[in-house]
């Protein structure tokens, strides 16, 4: 098999040259790189150009309209049969080619994901972000590979299809967020076929800090809400939790001084994290920010998702996001 890795980017230049220079150690070398960069500031045509005599690489430049319509572009200027996208702050493992060669040629699927990992080099915050958006005590494991193969609606950090479903679906739609979820239920819907590829991880930067990381998890709550109106019945009890666990914070902060035992349950949740994120970070310090990272996410998506639920499904206003600018970090 051949593939076509097609990653957007939006004023990332530094990234790209580390998403690239990953892209140099794959032990595989069956692929090409399609950089379409989404009318930056600081462009990355001058990386791209450094790194063409190790990779078969094309840049292209377009006007900003989103993530969803560059990769749409990135897949129109492909020339093979498969199409792998990765966010411009991924880092590959040199063996992910070799993995999805594999996988594929044993197990033919229309369109996989692959989930993401911290790397050793990266931040404390970026690390605890990693934890949040991936341990079953946060998102119930779905980014971490407990997902049934038939149900895998699988990213676009880390997210290839064939040019078969791209023709069919259209690619991705104008949802500047939640436009990767919206393309794996139509891919779903069309009769495709989905699955992860556990093996197939990516080290992936996330957001650099808190605040951020609340913009772009805010805005994930309010897609969510949009995309139950674009695919009914994909809205899932689960998805309530959040904004559960905001209601409740809120409800046992503010009857504190007269009953505390919805206080000390709160407590016993974000310990568990803090335990559970330092066994496995092997550090007490990211524990405990990985519990900080656990509020901020819950909060984030919560609000946005009550906010939403209030907008649309209460007040039936129509189709919107928040922090317009936050499309990429």
């Amino acid at each position: 098999m051949k593939f076509s890795y097609i990653i957007p980017v939006f004023n990332r230049p530094d990234e790209v040259k580390e998403l690239l220079e990953s892209l140099c150690l794959q032990t595989e070398k069956n692929f090409e790189v399609i950089i379409v960069e989404d009318g930056s500031t600081r462009k990355c045509d001058e990386v791209c150009e450094e790194f063409t005599d190790q990779l078969s690489i094309n840049y292209f430049y377009k006007e900003n309209e989103g993530p969803g319509l560059t990769r749409n572009l990135g897949a129109l200027k492909a020339t093979t049969d498969y199409f792998v996208f990765f966010d411009s702050d991924c880092i590959i493992p040199e063996d992910y080619t070799a993995i999805i060669t594999k996988y594929l040629e044993e197990n033919p699927l229309d369109c996989f994901g692959g989930p993401d990992a911290a790397h050793p080099n990266f931040t404390i915050i970026q690390k605890a972000i990693s934890y949040s958006m991936t341990s079953f005590l946060t998102t119930g494991g779905i980014r971490g590979g407990t997902q049934k193969m038939d149900k895998f609606h699988p990213r676009s950090f880390n997210m290839g299809f064939s040019r078969k479903v791209f023709e069919t679906t259209g690619g991705y739609s104008t949802m500047r967020f939640g436009e990767d979820l919206d393309l794996s239920l139509r891919i779903l819907e069309a009769g495709f076929t989905t699955g992860l590829i556990q093996a197939a991880f990516v080290y992936h930067k996330r957001r650099t800090d808190f605040w951020k990381f609340f913009k772009q998890v805010h805005n994930s709550g309010i897609a969510r809400i949009n995309l139950a109106y674009r695919h009914p019945g994909s809205l899932k009890a689960v998805h309530f939790l959040p904004a559960a666990f905001v209601v409740f914070t809120v409800f046992s902060l503010l009857i504190f001084l007269f009953w505390q035992i919805p206080f000390c349950v709160l407590m016993l949740y974000l310990t568990a994290i803090f335990i559970d994120a330092s066994i496995k970070t092997k550090s007490l310090e990211i524990g405990l920010r990985c519990a900080d990272a656990a509020i901020v996410q819950h909060f984030g998506y919560g609000t946005g998702f009550l906010i939403a639920f209030w907008k649309r499904i209460i007040l039936g206003q129509g189709e919107f996001h928040a922090y317009k600018k936050n499309f990429y970090k």
